[in-house]
Parts: C-alpha cells; sequence; structure tokens
C-alpha cells in the first residue's frame, strides 16, 4: 500500500487534492492510505512517513521547504510533488530532490503525470525484491530498502526503512546477493551506499541515525564509492 500525505492550507483545495488522489490511485488499481494536514506542524506531529509527499510552498508557520528540510533530516525518503502558486521557488525545489513543481491551479491533467513519475521513481529506487529467511518462511524485501545488513553471533539483522528481521546465516553468503549499491564496509556491516547520510571517522550514518562500523583499511575505499554513489555512478 501507497501512503500520501498532502499538506495544503486551503481547506477547499485540499479536499479536491484528495479527490484527485483517491481518483489517481483507483485508476491505476492501487491501493493508496491518504492523509491531509493544514500545516507543517500538523504533518510533523503525526509522525506520518509517507511514501509519497503534496506539498504547499506557503504555509502557516514552516514553509514546504522548511517542511521538506526536517522531513529528510528524520530520515524520510518519501517522494515530494511540490504545488504551488509561486513559480519563483522551482530551483530550491529540486535542490531537495523533488519529483515535480505544479503551479496551482491543478487538474487531472497535471496531476495525473507528475504521480505516474513519482511513482515510477519509487519503484525504481526500491529496486529489485529479495526473497530472505525470516520467521518460520521467506520475507519478500526490497533492495532500495534494506539501510544496512548486520552480522552478529553467527546471525544477520537486516535493517529497513520500515523495520529490521533476523536470521540465521553469514554476510559472505548474503553479500553476493546484493547489488553494486552495497559495500562491505566492515566484517560485520554491508551498507546501502544511497542511505549513508553522514561519513564521520569510524562510523558512517544512515538514514534514520542508525550507525554502519568502517573498518580502518576499508575508509578510503568507502569514501570514494560514497562519493561516486552521490554523483549517480551507481544504480539507484
Amino acid at each position: 500500500m501507497i501512503t500520501v500525505a498532502i499538506c495544503e492550507d486551503e481547506s477547499y483545495f485540499r479536499v479536491w487534492l484528495e479527490e484527485l488522489v483517491r481518483a489517481y490511485f483507483d485508476a491505476r488499481q492501487a491501493e493508496a492510505s491518504i492523509r491531509a494536514f493544514p500545516d507543517g506542524e500538523a504533518l510533523l506531529a503525526s509522525g506520518w512517513g509517507a511514501d509519497l509527499f503534496l506539498m504547499d510552498i506557503r504555509l502557516p508557520g514552516a514553509d514546504g521547504m522548511e517542511l521538506v528540510s526536517a522531513l529528510r533530516a528524520r530520515g524520510g525518503t518519501g517522494q515530494v510533488i511540490f504545488i504551488t502558486a509561486y513559480p519563483r521557488y522551482a530551483v530550491q525545489a529540486f535542490a531537495l530532490d523533488a519529483v515535480h513543481y505544479l503551479l496551482k491551479p491543478v487538474d487531472r491533467d497535471k496531476l495525473f503525470p507528475a504521480l505516474d513519475r513519482a511513482m515510477g521513481q519509487r519503484a525504481q529506487r526500491r529496486g529489485r525484491a529479495l526473497l530472505l529467511p525470516g520467521d518460520g518462511g521467506m520475507t519478500r524485501v526490497f533492495e532500495g530498502d534494506i539501510l544496512c545488513c548486520e552480522a552478529l553471533n553467527h546471525q544477520i539483522t537486516v535493517h529497513t526503512l520500515t523495520g529490521r528481521f533476523s536470521f540465521w546465516g553469514a554476510l559472505d553468503a548474503l553479500e553476493p546477493a546484493l547489488g553494486p549499491n552495497f559495500f562491505r564496509c566492515h566484517r560485520s556491516y554491508l551498507v546501502n551506499l544511497n542511505h549513508v547520510a553522514e561519513l564521520r571517522p569510524g562510523y558512517g550514518v544512515v538514514t534514520g541515525g542508525g550507525r554502519v562500523l568502517i573498518a580502518r583499511r576499508k575508509q578510503r575505499d568507502f569514501a570514494r564509492r560514497l562519493l561516486d554513489a552521490c554523483q549517480g555512478g551507481m544504480t539507484p
């Protein structure tokens, strides 16, 4: 199920957007959970970690740009479509990795292609699905959702955007199954470079604030691979 957050202070337009978004997912035969908020404070207080944000820019309190920055700082990776009456913020919007920048008024012909683009990018970022053992069966996990894999006492814990799960095994066996965005930074850690938010002496910080250790002999190679990832040198 796709989760969608709409942040718009004009009540009539907020209702209209919600109706359009529901019509879009109905037309695509996809399930969606949609919540609408009148301002950024309400959205942040809700803790709603959506897959997609439809964001006004001129809002009471924090504006849409500040709100998206705050969501990113919390580890949010949802797609963002800005919807505003002001064209002058477009450059700033795309600097925040926005999928689209729509000018009001918005109708089906404008919104549906933007939503198609957002869903396409989401699918690309999630990558292929893996079947990993867990809970007495198999668990389906998308590569793009994995933050890191941690090994301890012959047990692997896979940390993802939505939670974590563990199974018996070794990173040596798991590593070949993962794509080129994953780097063995330590004997106990495999990390998804697309989710490395900070590089510190001896460790990296991933989306959500978790840490992965970086072996001393791996630090230079890790920094180089991370730079490649930031410059788009690897598959999302």
